[in-house]
């Protein structure tokens, strides 16, 4: 079904009984995503829809495909996750249909703002940091004590497989000889955990900010896994962030350190290891490595902010930092300025 036309999106609903056979919502595309069509759906009476279906191939330069009943996970974690999150920050589920890869949620009620604009455009609240970490914090602490019930519902990894480990790291890898015997060790690694659950897309694009709150978005490559993954991925957003708006930069690092230091704090003891703050410092690494070299590259960056990034980088490999706060002071150190 193509749901690019508004109007048959508008017939399916009717059909399925979701609205009504005589009502008339208005229909919006929704821009930003590479791996679904999104549609923002307003019924008369107030209540608004995000509408979701994935799509077989990304929408990137280079070819990128992965099955599109991964929608199914997603549905799955828009059930569970409102138990394990603090309150209001997980959209409640409407519903699923598996057939056509589709998922409705009701939105985030207007305004709101996107995370990620807001920091493009230089506006960081510590407040939110503090909220990103302990949202994560509480995903992965709540999670790992209740693995006997979620492990087998969230135990496939292929959509991380297919959307994260093989454009991220294994392309990455593939360009970059220097590279490529940290970034399959990292992979074989990762594939090795069953902690908890792990959003795998963990990153302010995903946050829309509503009356001062975070609220989480885009559950598609969730699986119960390797928690450093989700900290590598979300620390490189706010060390590329410092990379790319100089003039913040010493901002920047200071959210990535309170974002560390808030995410240990809310899992407390869970995850007290030496052996996985390495694993952070890994994963790091790989990410600001992967979002210049990699398949889904960071499209705010010019050629010379990804050669500089790619460069520091391949510099801190050989001698990793021993833990995350001398990575972050590292990156920042060895950046242009």
């Amino acid at each position: 079904m193509d749901f690019e036309k508004p109007e048959q999106l508008v017939e399916y609903l009717r059909v399925r009984g979701h609205i009504g056979s005589d009502e008339q919502p208005a229909v919006e595309p929704l821009p930003g995503g590479v791996s679904n069509r999104t549609f923002l759906v307003r019924r008369r009476h107030g209540e608004s829809w995000v509408l979701k279906q994935a799509l077989p191939q990304l929408r990137v330069p280079t070819a990128w495909f992965s099955n599109p009943s991964r929608n199914h996970a997603e549905a799955m974690a828009l059930r569970w996750l409102p138990k394990l999150a603090p309150p209001g920050t997980i959209p409640d589920l409407v519903f699923e249909d598996p057939e056509n890869h589709l998922l409705a949620m009701l939105a985030v009620p207007s305004p709101n703002e996107n995370w990620k604009t807001l920091l493009l455009n230089g506006h960081l609240n510590e407040e939110h940091v503090r909220e990103f970490a302990t949202l994560l914090g509480h995903i992965h602490r709540r999670s790992s004590e209740c693995k006997d019930e979620l492990l087998p519902l969230f135990q496939d990894q292929s959509f991380f497989e297919s959307l994260r480990l093989e454009p991220y790291y294994a392309y990455t890898a593939s360009q970059l000889r220097d590279a490529a015997h940290f970034l399959n060790g990292l992979m074989r690694e990762t594939r090795q955990h069953r902690d908890c659950l792990v959003h795998g897309d963990y990153s302010p694009k995903n946050v829309l900010i509503h009356a001062g709150r975070l609220v989480l978005l885009d559950l598609e490559v969730i699986h119960f896994g390797e928690p450093a993954f989700d900290l590598g991925f979300s620390l490189t957003h706010l060390l590329s962030k410092a990379h790319y708006l100089r003039a913040q930069r010493r901002s920047f690092v200071s959210a990535a350190h309170l974002y560390w230091r808030s995410y240990v704090q809310a899992v407390a003891p869970f995850h007290q290891t030496a052996d996985f703050e390495s694993r952070v410092v890994h994963h790091t690494l790989a990410c600001l490595l992967a979002r210049v070299a990699g398949r889904s590259t960071l499209e705010y960056f010019s050629p010379d902010h990804r050669r500089a990034q790619q460069e520091v980088v391949l510099q801190l490999i050989p001698n990793l930092p021993r833990n995350a706060t001398e990575l972050i002071d590292s990156f920042a150190f060895h950046l242009p300025t």
